[in-house]
């Protein structure tokens, strides 16, 4: 196998819960992750030239050991002692800084790519332990689906899938620094935790509108201090129709959950509209594992 081409799905999180802070300066939480199907395209080559060639579409993105992406390869290549090179072409449009686990998900699909290119025969529990090293979400971004992640996020349960909807994805024109709202986060006493529950009961009885109304997000209150188009777009995303809005991850991306595409569509063009953001999508939820 010369040559594969893989899709490296973003994620949105359904809930997210802070529970305390490690000496080490992690977070546990709890949280709902879920799949969308808003993805990256990753080309990976073999060429006889050792060494690790990147290329992206976003001339401000790193191609070297910055790149979580590269980081992956360089790990597999050394752990295996790979002599042959390989080329990776990352064609980025999932959002950047977004709270999308864009990079995990790019680091994600390079493992699973460099395992299966070289017979390296790693199990989908070996990649996840490897991937935990890159980063907090990239063992679920291998898992994808839906599922409940604790402790640092790298202890993962499988959920119920999610029951069919449309969801709608704006991210404003800011970046957001995850380092930033979690110090943020520490300066304050969290009084409201989101319902977690409330969405897992939500998944397992495949009830839509109890999982949209059990949404929450601890670290909007810190985000959305700073950046407060992002209440504006939940707003936007509500008026017209969806059944909850929410910000992902530390933002500053926001998601909504619709039941028709048209309502979806019809909100979307209202953000451009209103002029809150042009990168706007429309997508669906993405259920199927890895195989």
């Amino acid at each position: 196998m010369d040559r594969l081409e893989l899709k490296a799905l973003g994620k949105i999180n359904l809930g997210l819960d802070v529970l305390g802070r490690r000496e080490n300066g992690y977070h546990d939480v709890r949280m709902v992750m879920q799949t969308v199907y808003l993805y990256d395209r990753i080309i990976i080559k073999k060429k006889k030239t050792p060494g690790i060639e990147l290329e992206t579409n976003l001339y401000y993105l790193p191609v070297n050991e910055n790149n979580l992406a590269y980081q992956a390869a360089k790990m597999l290549m050394d752990e295996f002692h790979i002599e042959e090179g390989v080329s990776i072409q990352l064609e980025k449009h999932i959002p950047v800084a977004a709270g999308m686990a864009g990079g995990s998900s790019n680091a994600a699909a390079v493992l699973f790519g460099i395992n299966r290119m070289f017979s390296l025969g790693l199990t989908q529990k070996e990649l996840m332990e490897r991937g935990v090293k890159l980063g907090a979400d990239v063992p679920y971004c291998i898992m994808r689906g839906t599922v409940l992640a604790e402790g640092i996020g790298e202890i993962l349960t499988p959920l119920s899938p999610m029951p069919k909807c449309y969801v709608l994805i704006a991210k404003p024109t800011v970046s957001v620094s995850t380092k930033m709202v979690y110090e943020k986060l520490d300066s304050h006493e969290i009084e409201n935790h989101p319902d977690i529950d409330g969405i897992l009961e939500g998944l397992e009885k495949q009830d839509l509108k109890k999982i949209a109304h059990s949404m929450g997000n601890v670290l909007e209150r810190v985000t959305v201090d700073a950046y407060p188009v992002i209440d504006k777009i939940k707003e936007t995303m509500i008026k017209e129709g969806a059944l909850n809005a929410m910000m992902s991850g530390s933002g500053p991306t926001v998601f909504g959950l619709f039941e028709e595409k048209s309502a979806a569509k019809k909100a979307a063009a209202k953000i451009r509209e209103e002029k809150l953001t042009r990168q706007v999508y429309v997508t669906n939820i993405h259920n199927a594992r890895r195989k």
